[in-house]
C-alpha cells in the first residue's frame, strides 16, 4: 500500500506538560506521521478451538501502521477486531503469521509455553493498552492504579509516585490522585486508564473500543485526548471501533474488517477518493433515487478547497442544465473539509460526458451511480 503524507498545520511548541494549553501558548498541531511501519502483521491467523469446533477469527491479516499515525480498524461485532488488537501485543497467541512492533518480531519472542517469557514481557511494556471497561482496581486509588504497571516493572516507589502524578496532570486529572474509581465518572475512569497505559513510556498505544461505553460528549473529549497525545508525544495509536464517527474524528488511516479479513485499507483521504469505497460510503452516506429513466445520477466527493467552491452552480450556469440535489453530507476530517453529494443530471451518461469532465477538472471525485455506471473508473494508488 503506497501512502501519502498529509501534513498538519504547525504551530509553536508549548513548553507545558499538560495537554491543555498554557495561557497565550497554542497547542501543537503538527504531523507526527513518518513512512516507517511501526506495527506490521503478516498472514496473521487466529483459530479458536472448542468442543471439536473451529472458529477462524483472523484469516491472513496483513496490516501496516505507520509511525506516528492514528490508525482505526472498523467493523461489525464478530469481524475479528478485538482478536486482532489482542494479537498485536500477544495477549492472544496467533495460530500462524507474524507480528512486528517497533522492529521486534513479537511472535518470535513468544516461545511455546502459555506464559510470556522475559523478553516478551519487556517488549509488551513498551506497548500501552486502553480497555473498553477501564479495568481499574476498585481497592486502589487513582494514583495507585497508575503505579501498578511500574510496580510490576520494579520501579522504585518515589519514581512511581512522581510518574503517576505527572501522568495525571497530562490527562487533566491532577486533583483526583487520592480518589477511588467508584468516585469517578466514566470519562474520568477512561482518562485514568489512558494514564496507566502511558506509565511505561510506550511508543505504541492500543485502544480496544475505548469510547464505546461513553456518552457522545465524553467520547469527543477522550478522542481529542488521544489525538493530543498522538501529536505531543509522537505516539502511534491503533484503535478498534464500530463507530464511524471515531474514524472521522481522529484517524489518519483506516481499515475495514469483515469475517476475519481486512477488505479495504488506506489513508482516510485516499479511501474517500477511491471509487466504490465501502468505508467512504459509510463515512459520508448519501442517498437518493433517480427520478426517471433518462437521468444520470452522480456521487460527487469534495476535498479541501473544492468543498467551499460553488462548483454545482458553476456547472448549471456553464452548461445551462437543471441539477437536482438528491442528498449531501459534509464534515471535517483531519482538519480538512470533505463532503459528498448525490446529484441528478438530465439525460443519459453519454449526454453528460462533457459536464462530468468539467466536474473532474475541478478536482472532484465522480462516481456514476446505478445502471449508468459506464464511466471509466480512475483507480487511485494507495487505498486497497
Amino acid at each position: 500500500m503506497s501512502v501519502r503524507r498529509r501534513p498538519y498545520e504547525t504551530q509553536p511548541h508549548s513548553p507545558c506538560l499538560n495537554l491543555h494549553p498554557c495561557p497565550g501558548t497554542p497547542t501543537p498541531a503538527h504531523s507526527t506521521v513518518t513512512e516507517t511501519h511501526v506495527i506490521t502483521t503478516s498472514g496473521l491467523t487466529k483459530v479458536y478451538r472448542s468442543r471439536g469446533r473451529e472458529v477462524t477469527a483472523l484469516d491472513g491479516v496483513d496490516l501496516h501502521v505507520r509511525e506516528g499515525e492514528v490508525y482505526g480498524v472498523i467493523g461489525q461485532s464478530g469481524a475479528g477486531k478485538s482478536s486482532l488488537i489482542r494479537c498485536v501485543n500477544l495477549l492472544e497467541r496467533p495460530t500462524s503469521g507474524t507480528v512486528t512492533v517497533a522492529g521486534q518480531d513479537l511472535t518470535a519472542l513468544a516461545g511455546r509455553g502459555p506464559r510470556a517469557g522475559r523478553e516478551l514481557r519487556r517488549a509488551r511494556s513498551r506497548i500501552g493498552m486502553v480497555f473498553q471497561h477501564f479495568n481499574l482496581l476498585s481497592s486502589r486509588t487513582v494514583r495507585d492504579n497508575i503505579e501498578l504497571p511500574l510496580e510490576i516493572l520494579g520501579t522504585p516507589a518515589k519514581e512511581r509516585s512522581r510518574k503517576a502524578l505527572e501522568l495525571l496532570d497530562l490527562v487533566g486529572l491532577a486533583d483526583k490522585a487520592g480518589a477511588y474509581p467508584a468516585q469517578l465518572s466514566g470519562g474520568q475512569k477512561q482518562r485514568v486508564g489512558i494514564a496507566r497505559a502511558l506509565a511505561g513510556d510506550p511508543k505504541v498505544l492500543l485502544s480496544d473500543e475505548a469510547t464505546s461505553a461513553l456518552d457522545p460528549e465524553t467520547t469527543r473529549s477522550i478522542l481529542q485526548l488521544l489525538r493530543d497525545l498522538n501529536r505531543q508525544l509522537g505516539l502511534t495509536v491503533l484503535l478498534i471501533t464500530h463507530e464511524m464517527d471515531v474514524v472521522k474524528s481522529i484517524c489518519d488511516s483506516a481499515a475495514l474488517m469483515d469475517k476475519g479479513r481486512i477488505v479495504e485499507s488506506g489513508t482516510v483521504s485516499e479511501l474517500l477518493a477511491t471509487p466504490g469505497s465501502e468505508l467512504a460510503a459509510a463515512l459520508f452516506p448519501v442517498s437518493g433515487e433517480r427520478t426517471g429513466e433518462d437521468r444520470t445520477v452522480l456521487d460527487v466527493t469534495f476535498h479541501g478547497e473544492a468543498a467551499t467552491q460553488p462548483v454545482v452552480s458553476q456547472l448549471a450556469r456553464t452548461y445551462n442544465i437543471d441539477i437536482s440535489i438528491l442528498g449531501a453530507a459534509i464534515d471535517t476530517v483531519g482538519g480538512l473539509q470533505i463532503g459528498r453529494m448525490r446529484i441528478e443530471l438530465p439525460g443519459r451518461y453519454e449526454d453528460n460526458v462533457v459536464p462530468i469532465g468539467f466536474l473532474r477538472e475541478q478536482g472532484l471525485q465522480i462516481d456514476v451511480v446505478g445502471a449508468d455506471a459506464q464511466a471509466p473508473v480512475l483507480v487511485k494508488d494507495g487505498a486497497k
